[in-house]
């Protein structure tokens, strides 16, 4: 059996070498390092696959969210609506420019964050909610559009862990971060479309903000030297675009791996009593960027330590809500509680889950977990 690993990204390069490797000597045969073609034709497929007007690419996903916020225009104290169980980056930004970050906890289903939390936290300062589509499915993005709506918000979608992921609407569906006023993703290599580096985009149907976003991300500048507006520097590499080429067209397949490695978890695990099983929304297709379980009775941790000793590797996504970690205690100033994520921040585990996973190695993973229980 073939060492388990929560991402197997060589072999899947194993079998696309060939395509990504001539990729990688086109560019370097070139020398068109930065803004090569590969970065606006990736720019144009990936519009076309998510079926919305712009992408703009840039160096991370953590950048995207950061020029979308700058794009918008927001000033230092406007605060901005995010859930508390999530990956850091999504405050981050926040706290970078000077914005407020006000936590909303999240549903205990889906983890994503809970839209009949967010009115009690919108104010007169409040400027836009930022819904992260953790794990690979969708947050209720119907009842946040309403939200916003009403209260005249902007959305930022995080897609970081969704691309390729659907949400449905009552008339219409549409992708994982193509329903708010931006959305961001990244391709960092473990994503469902990674590069083999760091990499972002953000998605818009409005183009004077794309036109905005790009000129932000490229130190304020639409002439050379001539710098309009406050920007920074952020691209994605010619390198990178070249890789993700070849990869997108491949996505829905990874996706489908995804799914049947999900699926056989799912059955081999639904009857064992302190496990909870993902959840699938019914308002959102799910490409599992993680399988993420809740581990009830408190043994979470001694469950990830006997698959540690089996070679099953693990992970806890993620192990301190945002408002439990030092650099964002200051930001709760009512000492508010979350209960839901502080509830399953003691409980989440994420299994490998991967499109290289195998018959043999899910037989493995899910018979040790049985074993532990039994």
């Amino acid at each position: 059996m073939r060492l388990i690993q929560m991402v197997d990204l060589k072999t899947q390069y194993e079998k696309i070498k060939d395509d990504i490797n001539a990729s990688i000597f086109e560019v370097i045969n070139n020398s068109n390092f930065i803004n090569g073609p590969q970065v606006k034709e990736f720019a144009q497929q990936l519009a076309v696959f998510n079926k919305v007007k712009k992408v703009i690419p840039c160096a991370n996903g953590t950048d995207a969210l950061q020029i979308a916020m700058m794009a918008l225009g927001y000033k230092p104290g406007d605060e901005i609506i995010l859930p508390v169980f999530t990956y850091v980056a999504t405050a981050e930004v926040i706290a970078l420019l000077g914005l407020r970050p006000v936590f909303v906890d999240v549903d205990p289903l889906t983890f994503n964050i809970d839209p009949n939390k967010i009115k009690e936290k919108i104010s007169a300062r409040t400027k836009a909610i930022v819904p992260v589509h953790l794990f690979g499915q969708c947050a209720d993005m119907e009842a946040i559009m309403q939200l916003a709506t009403d209260h005249c918000l902007d959305v930022i979608e995080d897609a970081a862990q969704a691309i390729g992921a659907e949400y449905y609407f009552s008339n219409n569906k549409q992708f994982a971060g193509t329903i708010g006023t931006f959305g961001t993703t990244s391709f960092f290599p473990s994503k469902n479309l990674g590069c083999y580096g760091d990499g972002g985009a953000l998605f818009t149907n409005k183009d004077e903000l794309a036109k905005t976003a790009e000129v932000i991300a490229n130190h304020g500048q639409v002439v050379k030297y001539h710098h309009d507006v406050i920007g920074i520097n952020s691209r994605l590499d010619t390198l990178q675009a070249g890789i993700l080429l070849k990869k997108l067209p491949l996505l829905n397949n990874y996706i489908d791996n995804r799914r049947i490695a999900a699926a056989y978890y799912d059955e081999a695990l639904k009857s064992i009593p302190q496990i909870v099983i993902p959840y699938r929304s019914s308002v959102s297709t799910h490409v599992f960027h993680q399988y993420t379980i809740k581990v009830l009775a408190e043994k979470r941790d001694a469950l990830k330590n006997y698959l540690a000793e089996k070679e099953i590797p693990t992970m806890v996504y993620y192990p301190l809500p945002l408002h439990w970690q030092n650099a964002y205690k200051a930001y709760n100033v009512s000492n508010e509680s979350f209960p839901v994520s502080e509830s399953i921040s003691g409980q989440v585990l994420s299994l490998p889950i991967h499109t290289e996973l195998d018959q043999e190695q899910l037989e493995y993973i899910t018979a040790n977990i049985t074993a532990f229980f039994n």
